[in-house]
């Protein structure tokens, strides 16, 4: 006897439909999966065994094979473990089949026969009802991710024995809704805010600037001078997510299983700050079955870099494509794959291996060769991407023994939504430019015209601050953003002397 039901799985971001075929003849008791399963689905027979008998149903004798199709696909994870249980059961004419046809089966069994949640809910109901297929059936954890979809009745089960029921019209029991409105109100409540930052009005500005314009923005200070706390707080003045924003990011996270707990939805900027000792596959994504890296889960968000002189080189290199194509391809012998990773990179370090050359009241230890080698481990290519390099002094006592309050993160946000529906208006008719860091050479010379003044002061910083050449198209962009958000049409002296203020690692302090 054959039984055939659906299942899924995902590929990259991705989903597709796995057909989960079932035959059973007499013969010596056996379970033969094939299809290329991983070792996941392969030792899913002893669950299932265990989870069928410990659920009340009894099986007959027999020899199956299982087959999971496309069978020149690899197949991965525990997801599988309810198809093939429902699968056997069918065989064995333990369920009525009227369902079977137009219902995705989705689930990891426990030896009870509980169901536990598994990966990618969302990109699997979203691919399930691109197939017009009816109806999902996956653990009640995940009912709610997967309900997000629109047009596909979901259903969230308790148990193998619940799932048997529903299908034999035993229990009747409703689909899931998830509120989307209600949930999507939730967005930028943040559990901090930039209020609470004491002190650092010029880095704080520079900050607003970089979320304002899309910028990359790189922090050098002393240690404890407050570059993390910033950083956190970064995402809190980014514009809202919207909603396709959200469910983009929100599909990556499903993927990767990292979704928060009773959290159907990714409503505020991820923010991602990897440890330095991150490998290049765990930073951009990779692996034998190449998943998400942390650029990757930073989509949409803010990916901090702490310490960035301790990262390894490769993996600091391997930056380079996803800050400029804004995703990830990663290429194996039999496949290729590729994952968004639209991020905004925050970066902080010392300003030598001591971290006290520029700080006024701490003596710095280091020798002048022990900073240069220091500073070039940031490479050249590294920081044509970074358009801002702000120096982020040590905070005074004054400052921190002060009672009085920063301005809030709501305040900011809204300076920054303002520039953003400017830039918005003025790229309304070019592709794939959204915000003034995308700018390329030719949009630089259109949009980024400057009067005699700025001229003469850009002239003059190149020449007598020795600023290099790579350091010219930024403080343009930089300049047409902080003009933005005076709500200037054009670029004056005064902006461009701002921008050229961030661009630290450009002067000649730092090259000699």
């Amino acid at each position: 006897m054959i039984s055939k039901i659906f299942s899924s799985a995902t590929y990259g971001i991705e989903a597709y439909l796995v057909e989960v075929e079932t035959h059973a003849e007499k013969g010596l008791p056996s379970i033969t999966i094939v299809g290329l399963p991983d070792n996941a689905i392969k030792e899913s027979k002893e669950r299932v065994l265990a989870a069928i008998k410990n659920s009340g149903f009894l099986l007959e004798i027999k020899k199956i094979t299982i087959n999971l199709a496309p069978a020149d696909i690899k197949k991965e994870g525990s997801s599988f473990d309810l198809p093939i249980a429902i699968g056997i059961l069918s065989t064995n004419a333990l369920v009525n089949e009227k369902w079977l046809q137009e219902t995705v089966f989705l689930g990891e069994l426990a030896l009870d026969g509980k169901l536990r949640p598994v990966k990618g809910a969302l990109p699997i109901a979203a691919e399930a009802k691109k197939k017009n297929v009816k109806r999902i059936i996956l653990p009640v954890v995940c009912a709610k991710e997967a309900a997000i979809v629109d047009g596909i009745d979901v259903y969230g089960m308790e148990s193998l024995r619940d799932v048997v029921k529903l299908l034999n019209d035993e229990i009747e029991a409703e689909p899931v809704h998830t509120n989307k409105e209600e949930i999507f109100s939730q967005v930028n409540r943040y559990h901090v805010d930039f209020s609470d930052v004491k002190g650092q009005e010029n880095v704080k500005r520079a900050l607003e600037v970089a979320a304002a314009g899309g910028h990359n923005i790189l922090m050098i200070g002393p240690p404890g001078s407050g570059k993390t706390m910033l950083a956190k707080r970064f995402p809190t003045i980014l514009p809202p997510l919207t909603f396709e924003e959200a469910l983009e990011t929100t599909r990556i996270h499903s993927v990767a299983g990292i979704i928060p707990k009773d959290q159907a939805l990714i409503t505020v900027r991820p923010y991602r700050s990897p440890h330095h000792t991150v490998s290049d596959a765990a930073l951009v994504g990779g692996g034998s079955f190449p998943r998400p890296g942390e650029v990757s889960f930073a989509h949409h968000g803010v990916l901090f870099l702490d310490e960035l002189p301790e990262f390894k080189k490769n993996v600091l290199e391997v930056l380079r494509q996803p800050l400029e194509d804004g995703r990830v391809t990663v290429s194996r012998s039999k496949m290729s794959l590729e994952f968004p990773a639209n991020f905004m990179l925050a970066a902080a370090m010392n300003p030598c291996p001591c971290g006290y050359y520029t700080d006024p009241y701490k003596k710095c230890t280091c020798v002048q060769h022990q900073i240069q080698k220091y500073m070039s481990k940031v490479s050249g290519p590294l920081l044509d991407r970074i358009d801002i390099h702000i120096e982020v002094p040590a905070v005074k006592y004054k400052e921190l023994a002060a009672n009085m309050k920063g301005e809030s993160s709501a305040d900011i946000r809204q300076r920054v939504n303002e520039a953003r529906n400017i830039q918005s208006a003025r790229f309304s008719k070019l592709k794939h430019i959204f915000t003034n860091a995308d700018m390329g050479s030719k949009e630089i010379r259109q949009f980024c015209v400057l009067d005699d003044a700025g001229i003469e002061i850009l002239k003059m910083a190149m020449t007598r601050l020795g600023f290099s050449a790579r350091a010219y198209d930024r403080i343009l962009k930089v300049s047409r953003t902080i003009a933005d958000l005076e709500k200037s049409e054009s670029i004056r002296s005064h902006h461009v002397s701002e921008a050229i203020q961030y661009r630290n690692l450009d002067r000649e302090l730092w090259n000699h």
